[in-house]
């Protein structure tokens, strides 16, 4: 039986339901507190009927993400399940996102030479041919696709097959797994997916352990596990977070971004007329769509913050879609202005858990949109836009399908 979360004293008035629906596939949902309130820290109730304290304010979210009172130990009890589907968070070991320093810092440090800048620029030869090829395919096949599967997810999966070394022509299974270990609502569906996925993974750093590759799986193995500083559990759990991670988010943004221009055509003029804004207009991008919504915590002491007091052992969730759209850090906040400064948003969060592979995801981005709109000028949808399946709340936010015509 899952435990309940620690909730905030004094609850004395009805708390809104967290997750919930996008009303639209690029606004958060309505009913989600906004900072305008003068409230930047409210409380939201779980599956269970518990609550925890929702922030959607921009600058306390960006404090307490930064704050090392603020655990994302899942092996704490206190720790929330925030959804009934995470209800064996407690005895699964998630390396990077599931631990506080030390140990976050000594994985970090161990694939952060894979991640920076000047890597991640030596591969966008690379990615061009990628998106080149693939936008190849789908003019080959006539004037419609789905972009979703022809485009936006054989981009980042490619990518990051490549990067780790793991052998694309098996994409398809482990892309089916990580849909239902991202999407199903079964606690059992998603622990047989994981335990596939971490079965394929075992089998190939052992294959890579008898004849090694190039990638960086295979310099995980040959610095790390070969001198004992990395177990052959935690390196199959290292690459199945990179796996899904790193092909999921990217994809995500890829079709609900393009969907998102499509719907602003006088943004997607202005960036076709000024390619020198694409950079800014990723940034953009990034801040207004919030794919990953909803980052959660648990307060190791009192934490006092935006006029409230967490106390120890009470459930945090930082709001990421109405935090990006807090008006003390951006005018206008709900309208997409591709001309906007908006690189201190929090879509890839804040402080020591900010995501390890944000340089790889703007050069995809970047290269990605550009490219789909300079080759194909006439893309537009080949449906109504409320006929465009959206993904519900609690997972990363995106599209199921985007049906495309040119």
């Amino acid at each position: 039986m899952t435990e309940t979360v620690a909730s905030p004293a004094s609850v004395t008035h009805p708390a809104p339901q967290w997750p919930q629906d996008r009303g639209c596939p690029y606004h958060p949902p309505a009913a989600y507190p906004r900072p305008a309130t003068g409230r930047p820290l409210t409380r939201v109730t779980l599956w269970d009927g518990s609550q925890v304290w929702f922030v959607s304010g921009h600058a306390e979210a960006r404090a307490l993400l930064a704050d090392p009172r603020l655990s994302s130990d899942r092996h704490r009890p206190e720790f929330p399940v925030v959804m009934a589907r995470f209800g064996d968070q407690r005895t699964v070991d998630l390396p990077l996102l599931g631990v506080d320093d030390p140990e976050h810092n000594r994985q970090r440090r161990m694939l952060i030479p894979r991640f920076g800048l000047k890597q991640i620029a030596a591969m966008r030869p690379r990615i061009q041919q990628i998106v080149d090829t693939l936008i190849d395919r789908m003019l080959a096949g006539g004037n419609r696709a789905d972009l979703v599967p022809e485009f936006a997810l054989p981009v980042p999966s490619m990518v990051i097959c490549e990067l780790l070394g793991v052998p694309y022509a098996d994409h398809e299974f482990f892309e089916s797994r990580s849909r239902v270990m991202l999407n199903a609502d079964s606690l059992e569906e998603i622990r047989l997916a994981r335990e596939d996925v971490k079965a394929y993974l075992q089998r190939l750093v052992d294959a890579k352990r008898a004849e090694p590759g190039e990638g960086l799986l295979d310099d995980l193995i040959a610095e790390r596990l070969a001198d004992g500083h990395l177990d052959r559990e935690e390196l199959v759990m290292l690459a199945l977070i990179l796996l899904v991670a790193g092909h999921e988010t990217t994809a995500n943004m890829i079709s609900l971004g393009t969907f998102t221009l499509l719907q602003h055509p006088d943004q997607l003029a202005m960036l076709r007329a000024e390619p020198q804004l694409v950079p800014g207009a990723v940034e953009e991008l990034l801040r207004y769509l919030s794919i990953a919504d909803g980052m959660v915590r648990v307060a190791t002491e009192d934490v006092e913050v935006g006029g409230e007091t967490i106390r120890a052992g009470e459930g945090v969730l930082i709001g990421t879609s109405v935090i990006n759209r807090d008006p003390a850090a951006y005018q206008d906040p709900d309208t997409l202005d591709l001309r906007r400064s908006a690189r201190h948003h929090v879509a890839f969060g804040y402080g020591i858990h900010q995501c390890l592979g944000q340089n790889l995801a703007r050069v995809e981005l970047e290269i990605a949109l550009a490219t789909l709109f300079a080759r194909i000028p006439t893309l537009r949808l080949a449906v109504a836009p409320d006929e465009v399946p959206a993904k519900p709340g609690g997972s990363i936010q995106g599209l199921f399908a985007l049906p495309v015509t040119w």
